[in-house]
């Protein structure tokens, strides 16, 4: 059977949703089909705020669901009431995931919807995700499980929706090393470090922090771009309180932080 046509038969079988919205790739596609099948008054866009999601990202998702045309919410996560994930151990995404859809199923049922959905795809399997773990024990529904980034990439452009382009951008946390701790002061540094990146017109960018270090993940293709403005980039972190600025040469790689670890995916 055609995919996007499976797809849309799952959809169908749900009678109103609660669409967990990031405002990135996956989540966009969910909620363009979702409204798409369901109608507009069967879907509900929620986001999750905390002060590991990104200011700028909180900003497109609200374009977003307005541009498609759905009525979109925001809680707060509370991250820092789980001591789990202050603490920073390799399970920290599992915890904060069990928090974050706990609310959205609270959510739900206040609104009268029977279904939480999120956007996680088939690529994801092949990382150590954590919290799918918690995805799964809370019954949240995948839709998206049997589709790869790229076909979802596909899909997005297939529809017009301007995202089809758009880099993967996992929460703020993941730039932490493990058993290092997190707090809204460290976050907020590496935000303001990527921003100004981003605004000097890097396209996927990562600053993975290691105290006095930044380590920068770029796209091969920006290699020569970051070597050219090593000077401005360099001052710029020096003034967050950098001491040492790096690139990695393995490039932007999705999930890097976790090479430290035994295993590579959760399973």
């Amino acid at each position: 059977m055609d995919k996007e046509k499976a797809l849309q038969d799952k959809i169908s079988g749900y009678k109103k949703v609660l669409v967990a919205f990031s405002g990135g790739v996956d989540s966009t596609f969910l909620l363009y089909m979702c409204k798409k099948v369901l109608g507009e008054e069967n879907v509900l866009a929620v986001t999750v705020l905390g002060s590991s999601f990104p200011t700028r990202e909180k900003d497109s998702a609200t374009e977003l669901a307005r541009e498609i045309g759905v009525r979109h919410l925001f809680v707060e996560s509370n991250e820092y009431d789980v001591p789990e994930f202050s603490q920073n151990g390799p399970d920290r995404c599992y915890y904060c995931k069990r928090g974050e859809f706990s609310k959205l199923i609270k959510l739900a049922e206040e609104n009268g919807i029977e279904t939480v959905v999120d956007g996680s795809n088939r690529d994801d399997k092949s990382d150590y995700r954590p919290g799918r773990r918690a995805i799964r024990e809370l019954g949240i529904e995948s839709p998206l499980s049997d589709l790869t980034k790229s076909e979802i990439r596909d899909l997005c452009k297939k529809y017009s929706l301007r995202v089809f382009d758009k880099p993967s951008y996992a929460c703020l946390a993941s730039r932490v090393p493990y058993g290092h701790t997190i707090t809204p002061e460290l976050l907020s540094k590496i935000e303001k470090a990527e921003n100004f990146l981003m605004d000097s017109g890097f396209l996927d960018v990562r600053v993975r922090d290691y105290g006095d270090l930044a380590r920068i993940e770029v796209s091969k293709s920006e290699f020569e771009k970051l070597i050219v403005h090593a000077k401005e980039v360099t001052e710029a972190l020096h003034k967050l309180g950098y001491l040492y600025v790096t690139m990695d040469l393995n490039g932007r790689e999705t999930g890097s932080m976790n090479r430290v670890l035994p295993i590579g995916k959760d399973s």
